[in-house]
């Protein structure tokens, strides 16, 4: 199994709504995207996240799913349209267990 950890800075003029909408959007792929096992993400409350405001954790069947996962068109749609516009920084991390 492969995850698959993200973390997001949101640009200062981001809207909640606009905020609210990227998280639907990244929580409605886990129906969408075949591989997926278990999706989640949500705020950030730790003081010890160096800015980054919400996390997104994706558990897949295998690096294959990973990677097919990247240029999915669900998961473009959702990053060029909803996440890239107010985005100011990304951080990824993707290991094997």
């Amino acid at each position: 199994m492969i995850v698959h950890i993200v973390l997001f800075k949101w640009t200062e003029d981001a809207t909640p709504e606009a905020i609210a909408a990227a998280i639907e959007g990244l929580r409605e792929l886990k129906a969408k995207i075949p591989g997926i096992i278990d999706l989640s993400c949500g705020e950030n409350f730790s003081e010890r996240s160096q800015g980054f405001q919400h996390g997104l954790l994706v558990k897949f069947t295998d690096k294959a799913a990973l990677e097919a996962y990247t240029p999915h068109p669900d998961h473009q749609a959702v990053v060029q349209n909803l996440i890239k516009p107010i985005l100011a920084d990304i951080l990824a991390v993707d290991y094997e267990v």
